[in-house]
């Protein structure tokens, strides 16, 4: 609690201090405030956070006050640049490894962009590389001279020119044809790399000897300052057949991409993509070294910039998944996302229908109840389910009638659980008595409102390389209550993106309405197959209100298994109107404190440890 607290505190602090920097007035700013503070505690915390995390949407695009009072000096440089200038992580790195190939392919550089790139390659600490340059017939006379120029004078620089114009893959497969090393790292034309990034590649080769290896990137601007940050997770799979996260810069053992033909021409505008793709099922091993270590410069004509540039890569990267899903999961199929560069991959596991069982545990409250259940029949496409609530000693009148009624009418099966609040022993009740290949468990406080919810949840549970998964839960106001657990988060475990509107926003960290894996789900709405389920050994009922839905997710985790956060499915969740969250009993925390290391210490592999950890907003870490 004190952690949330200290949270919130830092978010109105920095609220006040943009809404001042914005031309808000003291009167003006307690005006809002009093307003909010009408909401109750819980709707004023979610207003100051939401506020908090707009005033920082493409704020590392915009110039903003410095956030602390000895800082003034330094008005007028964003708060990304301030942080590097501060905070910017140290990584380990290796100055004696393997040969790195830097494979580079030019085609009517701009002269100065050419002369950065190269500049940015020649900077690099780690001595042990070579730059090879494929050209894709240049016209523009200074591309060959400065090329000719540059490779007389340094001698790992190695130049090869293509007669016609053939495309990115293949200029870049002709610089490949030079490549020597044991590994070899794509670079744009157009881009600069960090002093550090070879050598922080090479530790992380040296210490994972991954097939494989990506990085965080910034943006530079044509001004030349540095923004929009991405700091990754570590691999998820689910993110990258969501979208090419990836990005920049990505490291590949050579022999592996030679053994698989290069880049293919076909896929120009999406062939970094399809190669991970290709390498993924050869079984390349994948690693993260999580710093911003490549620079994608922005201008007119690059993705970075603007999305729909190059409108046809979209569609490759359409065609290298779908390759990728025909090798791999025979029968999925993949679609066109909500946005560019965006995908929906379908598997097809419902085919079949296979019976899935609802559970919702409850004790009385009848008129939560009635809106879970009535919006679950009414809205709910999926039709092969049964529904399962477990009494858990109800004795209003009204719940008694409603479980007659709904048991003849609706066929919902009652069971019995006349016992002390328990919900992962209630849970593991009703799963013992399910009939489902899918187990759902479902809060009684939430609310349908997507047909499709339960159709997307139970495709990915099936799935045999997946534990747990769990959708897009919304809180009455439409603003995200729950988009994936970042344990360790707050201190224990938090929702991610809490608070914030479902949108395709990608600030800092990954957007929160794509697929991607997670070290656990909510279990206010929770599916897995019943037999993983049965194998793992159901929830753990040495906790008692919170913390088993983590920790068997966990299990999965430690299993093997993915978990994944679908918010392809949609619910409301009236949180907490059921139970008071402050009633938790001492085991909870003691169990938890017990199962979530090490993550409360080393942190979530799949958030990024340059956010903060304090903060389910994704924020750099260690401001103000």
């Amino acid at each position: 609690m004190f952690v949330r607290i200290r949270a919130l505190q830092h978010a109105v602090i920095r609220s006040i201090r943009r809404a001042r920097a914005s031309g808000l007035g003291p009167v003006q700013i307690v005006l809002k405030t009093a307003r909010a503070i009408r909401r109750g505690p819980r709707g004023f915390a979610r207003h100051v956070i939401a506020y908090d995390q707009v005033a920082q949407v493409g704020g590392y695009d915009r110039r903003v006050p410095p956030l602390a009072a000895d800082e003034s000096h330094i008005e007028g440089i964003s708060a990304y640049e301030f942080w590097l200038q501060h905070h910017e992580p140290k990584v380990d790195t290796l100055l004696h490894g393997p040969l790195i190939s830097v494979v580079m392919p030019t085609c009517n550089t701009p002269e100065s962009f050419l002369r950065e790139v190269i500049a940015s390659v020649l900077a690099q600490t780690y001595q042990n590389w070579e730059l090879c340059i494929g050209d894709d017939a240049s016209d523009l006379p200074h591309v060959n001279r400065y090329l000719a120029d540059i490779s007389l004078r340094e001698p790992r620089i190695r130049i090869t020119n293509c007669k016609r114009r053939s495309g990115i893959a293949s200029a870049t497969n002709a610089a490949l044809a030079l490549a020597t090393g044991e590994y070899v790292a794509l670079l744009d034309h157009d881009d600069l790399l960090h002093p550090e990034a070879l050598a922080a590649v090479a530790a992380k080769l040296a210490r994972t000897n991954a097939d494989i290896v990506y990085t965080d990137h910034d943006c530079l601007g044509e001004d030349g300052h540095r923004r929009l940050p991405y700091f990754k997770p570590d691999w998820s799979l689910d993110l990258f057949l969501s979208q090419m996260y990836l990005g920049h810069l990505v490291v590949f053992r050579r022999d592996m991409v030679s053994r698989l033909g290069g880049l293919r021409p076909e896929m120009d505008g999406a062939q970094d993509y399809d190669l991970v793709l290709r390498c993924l099922s050869d079984g390349a091993k994948i690693a993260h070294v999580p710093c911003v270590l490549y620079h994608w410069r922005q201008h007119s004509g690059s993705t970075s910039a603007n999305a729909d540039s190059k409108p046809y890569a979209h569609v490759a990267g359409r065609r290298a998944i779908q390759d990728y899903l025909d090798r791999t999961r025979p029968g999925a199929q993949v679609l066109d996302g909500a946005y560019t560069f965006c995908y929906d991959v379908h598997y097809n596991n419902t085919a079949s229908k296979p019976m899935v069982s609802i559970l919702i545990p409850t004790r009385d409250r009848v008129e939560l109840l009635d809106t879970c259940v009535c919006s679950l029949r009414e809205k709910t496409s999926y039709a092969n389910y049964e529904i399962l609530v477990i009494d858990n000693g109800s004795i209003e009148p009204e719940t008694i009638r409603w479980f007659t009624q709904m048991s003849i009418q609706a066929g919902v099966r009652v069971l019995p659980a006349d016992m002390p609040f328990n919900w992962s022993a209630l849970n593991n009740l009703a799963a013992r008595e399910a009939q489902g290949k899918v187990l759902v468990f479902l809060n009684n406080d939430t609310e349908i409102i997507d047909g499709e919810w339960l159709d997307r949840l139970v495709d990915v549970a099936l799935r045999p390389d997946v534990g747990a998964c769990g959708p897009l839960l919304l809180y009455d106001d439409m603003t995200i209550q729950h988009a994936g657990v970042v344990v360790g988060m707050g201190g224990w475990a938090d929702h991610v993106f809490k608070g914030l509107q479902p949108a395709h926003v990608q600030d800092c960290f990954s957007s929160p309405v794509m697929r991607r894996n997670v070290l656990a789900v909510t279990g206010a709405c929770m599916a897995m197959e019943k037999a993983k389920f049965d194998v793992i050994g159901g929830f753990d009922e040495s906790f008692i209100i919170c913390g088993s839905d983590v920790e068997i997710c966990l299990r999965a985790f430690h299993r093997g298994l993915l978990n994944v956060y679908v918010p392809e499915a949609k619910l409301i969740h009236h949180e907490s109107k059921t139970r008071d969250p402050g009633n938790i009993p001492q085991t909870d925390f003691v169990r938890s404190a017990q199962t979530y290391s090490p993550y409360r210490t080393a942190g979530d592999p799949y958030f990024n440890p340059n956010l903060d950890p304090m903060s389910s907003v994704p924020r750099l870490r260690d401001m103000p």
